[in-house]
């Protein structure tokens, strides 16, 4: 770049000062910032005793231009830059995952690769309802699935982040509760959080909301500070936290075992989408707002208390006396 530098330079003097003697080298002009002093003006001719500039910085000899490093030499440096990058992206920012099979059907595919944001869960953010998460297995729920074996590239290329590693297992499901929610399923639906009932366009066609096994088609859990509910897509083939609950957690997933947040479908390239937020849940889902409809009630009796008897006490005073 320093030889792109000093040709530009050389060129624009030439058009401003045609008919007059170049510099032929200025050693601040190779690849540095200078002071933005042109060559050639006052404050070089005084600094150097008011004689004219020679080649070579006096010297006579015409300076050797510095070789530009080759592409070869160079790309050892770039391909380690680019891994070191895609590591930390990797571990603070943005990691790619791959869907194993059709349990989100049909918001994902098999097949699909996922872009997940782990950077917002540094900063406190923890998953809401209707978001699809990635997390580690809470516990053995993939107990009995086949370990995949990578080769060699594979095994690279989930290194650097690229693909998604064998040897964690992690799941993705959407969040239907967080803590402190009340979730519901009776019958075949519809699925309820807090009492309030869920519109789910996103649930597989042909499924619905809630099955009607009593292996975990039909529950009621509250769940606890700190962790989430979540749910498959596509209900009928999903063994998510409803089919679960024997396990330490009641079948919930622990907050700090989630990864991130899946954002959008990466690959292939005809399913590029965002994985948004099911209007479904914009609605007031908290469990406090039941609380609050009778609170203005609660606030009146208890404000009406120190009242009475602050009277009956004036009453029994003034009979006293």
């Amino acid at each position: 770049m320093g030889d792109v530098a000093v040709g530009a330079r050389s060129g624009h003097d030439g058009e401003e000062h045609r008919g007059h003697p170049v510099e032929a080298a200025d050693p601040a002009a190779d690849g540095a910032v200078t002071s933005g002093n042109d060559p050639g003006s006052a404050g070089d001719g005084e600094g150097s005793g008011g004689q004219p500039p020679t080649d070579g910085a006096g010297s006579g000899a015409a300076p050797t231009p510095k070789k530009q490093r080759s592409f070869w030499k160079e790309l050892p440096i770039l391909i380690g830059i680019a891994l070191v990058l895609a590591l930390l992206i990797k571990t603070f920012l943005v990691q790619a995952f791959s869907i194993p099979s059709d349990s989100m059907q049909n918001t994902l595919q098999q097949g699909d690769r996922v872009l997940v944001d782990k950077l917002t869960p540094w900063f406190g953010s923890e998953p809401e309802r209707g978001e699809v998460v990635v997390f580690h297995d809470p516990d053995n729920w993939l107990a009995g699935e086949p370990t995949p074996d990578p080769n060699a590239l594979q095994t690279f290329l989930s290194w650097i982040g690229l693909m998604p590693s064998a040897e964690e297992k992690d799941l993705i499901k959407r969040v239907i509760g967080v803590g402190g929610d009340t979730v519901e399923c009776k019958k075949t639906g519809p699925l309820t959080v807090n009492g309030k009932a869920l519109n789910e366009p996103y649930v597989y066609p042909g499924n619905t909301p809630c099955s009607v096994d009593d292996q975990g088609g039909q529950f009621k859990v509250k769940i606890p500070e700190g962790f989430i509910w979540v749910m498959g897509d596509h209900r009928q083939n999903s063994r998510d936290s409803r089919y679960n609950r024997s396990d330490k957690n009641d079948g919930m997933v622990p907050v700090d075992q989630v990864v991130g947040r899946a954002i959008v479908i990466a690959w292939p390239v005809n399913r590029w989408d965002a994985l948004s937020v099911p209007d479904t849940f914009d609605q007031n889902l908290n469990a406090r707002s039941a609380a609050l409809t009778v609170a203005p009630q609660g606030l009146a009796l208890a404000g009406a208390v120190p009242l009475v008897l602050w009277r009956r006490r004036r009453i029994q005073v003034a009979q006293t006396r």
